[in-house]
């Protein structure tokens, strides 16, 4: 039967220092930046789904010390295997609940890009939205992350009311990482219902802070681009 041990062993045989020393900059692990003290090792995605995939029935106290680990690739295959776990079907309450239980463990944006509209989005698309409204109004970076990009789950099914509302509360944040979030989900309503967004983005484009606006209107034709750009 396979293991946690197993897992960090094989996980650490795909290790590559330098592809490390990329990603501990890329991911902005300084001194103050958000990614601080984060630990790479250089492990690349796909190799990380492959084996994800391998240990998908590790168990959930297993997954959580995944999750509880200081390296970033850790963490990330923990998510992978929630997803795995999640999408399989089998008890999908149990995975969401781990997933809230945990969440200051989900503490980068790649982690929350994962695993948001997948898991959470998922499991509310039936159920009642308050829960990403509490995330909206966090002092968490990460948990505000969540909050609206948990509703690409909602867009992808032609329901946008959740992701303007909240695109709205986070309207005002001032994090570059929650600024490119609420961007990147505005274009997914365009790409489903332009009218939509271009509704929203007059009613508050002046609001916005700039780098919001540019992910707002990247698939934009490029006059109206820049008519929206000329404040």
């Amino acid at each position: 039967m396979l293991t946690l041990l197993d897992l960090k062993k094989e996980l650490k045989t795909k290790a590559s220092l330098e592809k490390a020393k990329i990603l501990q900059k890329f991911f902005k692990t300084g001194p103050g930046e958000y990614g601080e003290g984060d630990i790479f090792l250089g492990i690349m995605v796909p190799d990380m789904r492959r084996i994800a995939i391998k240990y998908k029935d590790l168990k959930l106290e297993d997954v959580k010390k995944l999750l509880c680990s200081k390296i970033h690739e850790e963490r990330l295959t923990a998510i992978l295997i929630m997803l795995n776990k999640f999408q399989d079907g089998k008890d999908k309450e149990k995975i969401y609940n781990f997933y809230f239980k945990n969440i200051k463990h989900i503490n980068n944006w790649d982690l929350v890009d994962l695993s948001a509209d997948k898991i959470v989005g998922a499991y509310l698309s039936d159920k009642s939205k308050s829960v990403l409204y509490e995330l909206a109004r966090s002092k968490s970076i990460w948990e505000k992350r969540i909050s609206i990009i948990a509703t690409f789950n909602f867009i992808k099914n032609n329901n946008f009311k959740e992701t303007l509302k909240i695109a709205k509360i986070l309207l005002n944040d001032e994090h570059d990482l929650i600024h490119k979030a609420v961007g990147w989900m505005l274009r997914e309503v365009g790409k489903k219902d332009l009218k939509t967004e271009e509704k929203f983005l007059k009613k508050y484009y002046k609001k916005m802070p700039r780098v919001m606006l540019r992910y707002a209107i990247e698939k934009f034709i490029e006059k109206k681009r820049k008519q929206y750009l000329l404040i």
